[in-house]
């Protein structure tokens, strides 16, 4: 018996080993395979002078004040970024020392602002196994506000070499700065240049945990994109940064994954579509039997949706028989998603009441406002006379904006290292957007010239392709909804939007 025992060891033995020697060669091959995803993007910027993403940075321009500052997101939500920077004003211009003096602390600075609109949303490319993909996206950012390229035009097959390079850069976008602000840091060394990247989520953690004392004790939502929420970004920068500024209070963290906000802000045809009265067959936003992101059929009287105007796609004439029910406006995924958050709060073990809302997402802050509204009707929110969340929350929720704290990083690094422009004007600042490249034949794109979705996420990294064009903004590629949306939220970037669509020299339609 001991002979077979021993023999049936040693059998198990092997084949345990055959198994875990095959598991670590599958771990290092994906490792390799990543470092090779990387390693193409990267070699073909620093070493491919045939390529369009080359860039000559033995030849870059000296870091000095006169550069502009570089910013980019997936979108045009990062302009909610930009715009605390343009309205940031907590030093004194004259003596640089802390205290408003009533003008802008920027306002000689010229920001390069691009959205990847093409690539967009980030925050999906994590769930449909995609990181890759996504860091190369990135890394493609980062190329651009490095170097002098551009497009003026959809349709344009030759680029221009005008663009002014940058002298730092901020990702305006959590999502990008989670799963790429590493990358960008290795990136720059490689380059051989010193230049500062300043990423939203610290900044974010530094501004939400000010809200509260250093021994008090509650509750933080972290509204952000599913890939955001998915990395833990939010999640495990607040519990350190916590840690380091010595707060001994009990916090706890709740993450909310915005499925469908930061697509509704910018239209994408997948989540809202507002020419339609009945449900589609495209919809990838919440509904009535997502495993992941249900609507609760027995929360709707606390959800409050709004369905006049076809906000909310339903296939009967009375709502309480939808057996399809789909969302079509920006406010309803507001609402879905904020009473999903104090739902978790509320059935959550031992909660402390919510005390502050970090917006993860540089598209939320454009819905501020209706954030505020519903957690004022939740607050009130009454069943049997009883109010159902005010255990759960306290009546005055801070609602963080990480992007004023991205501001006084940049600003106080400037400082530092003596970079502030003397003789610059904000007024001259540029925006750009990516859209498809239809000039590449492996290109797709859908009835509303954008990437279909199972295209836009089944690519390949390390296909180092132009699938898009980066082209200054104009009314060909932002719409006068979004545009009217920019004036009414951020009326002061709205401004240099309008004054670079209208006159800058870069912008063939510019008169």
């Amino acid at each position: 018996m001991n002979y077979f025992k021993s023999q049936y060891l040693l059998v198990f033995l092997v084949i345990f080993g055959i198994s875990c020697k095959d598991s670590g060669k599958k771990d290092l091959a994906k490792k390799e395979n990543s470092k090779q995803s990387e390693r193409a993007i990267v070699s073909t910027i620093l070493e491919d002078e045939d390529s369009f993403y080359h860039v000559d940075f033995e030849n870059y321009p000296e870091m000095d004040s006169s550069l502009p500052i570089g910013v980019f997101d997936s979108g045009t939500g990062g302009l909610t970024v930009l715009d605390a920077l343009v309205n940031f004003d907590s030093y004194n211009n004259e003596n640089q020392e802390k205290g408003s003096d009533g003008a802008p602390d920027f306002s000689t600075e010229k920001f390069i602002y691009l959205a990847d609109q093409a690539n967009m949303p980030y925050g999906n490319y994590s769930s449909e196994e995609k990181t890759e993909l996504l860091i190369e996206h990135i890394l493609k950012d980062t190329q651009f506000l490095l170097s002098d390229k551009y497009y003026r035009e959809a349709g344009d097959t030759t680029f221009q070499k005008d663009k002014q390079a940058v002298k730092s850069i901020v990702i305006a976008c959590n999502t990008a700065t989670a799963y790429g602000s590493e990358f960008i840091t290795e990136f720059i060394e490689k380059t051989g240049i010193e230049l500062k990247v300043i990423g939203v989520i610290d900044a974010g953690a530094r501004g939400t945990l000010a809200r509260l004392k250093k021994d008090e004790n509650g509750s933080i939502g972290v509204m952000a994109t599913v890939g955001t929420i998915a990395s833990k970004g939010y999640e495990n920068t607040l519990l350190r940064v916590k840690d380091e500024l010595g707060y001994t209070g009990e916090i706890q963290v709740f993450n909310q994954g915005g499925h469908g906000i930061a697509e509704a802000v910018d239209e994408e045809p997948d989540f809202i579509n507002k020419d339609l009265q009945k449900p589609r067959e495209d919809y990838r936003g919440p509904s009535l039997n997502d495993q992941n992101f249900e609507i609760d059929r027995t929360l709707m009287d606390i959800y409050n949706f709004d369905f006049d105007h076809g906000k909310m796609l339903c296939d009967s004439k009375e709502t309480d028989d939808c057996q399809i029910l789909q969302i079509n406006d920006s406010e309803n995924y507001v609402r879905y998603h904020v009473v999903s958050l104090l739902e978790k709060i509320r059935n959550a073990d031992n909660p402390q009441p919510l005390k502050a809302i970090v917006l993860g997402c540089t598209h939320y802050p454009y819905l501020t406002e209706e954030i505020k509204e519903v957690l004022d009707e939740l607050y009130n929110y009454q069943k049997d006379d009883q109010y159902v969340y005010r255990d759960f929350m306290v009546e005055d929720i801070a609602i963080v904006d990480p992007a004023v704290n991205v501001a006084d990083e940049l600003y106080v690094y400037m400082k530092k290292k003596n970079l502030f422009n003397p003789s610059g004007d904000m007024r001259n600042s540029e925006f750009f957007i990516s859209v498809p490249n239809t000039e590449n034949e492996n290109v797709k794109i859908d009835e509303n010239s954008r990437f279909p979705y199972d295209y836009k996420y089944g690519r390949t990294a390390g296909e180092i392709q132009e699938y898009v064009k980066v082209v200054p903004f104009s009314r060909n590629n932002i719409s006068e909804e979004t545009l009217d949306r920019f004036k009414n939220s951020i009326p002061e970037t709205y401004k240099l939007v309008e004054n670079f669509m209208r006159s800058n020299s870069k912008t063939k339609s510019h008169k």
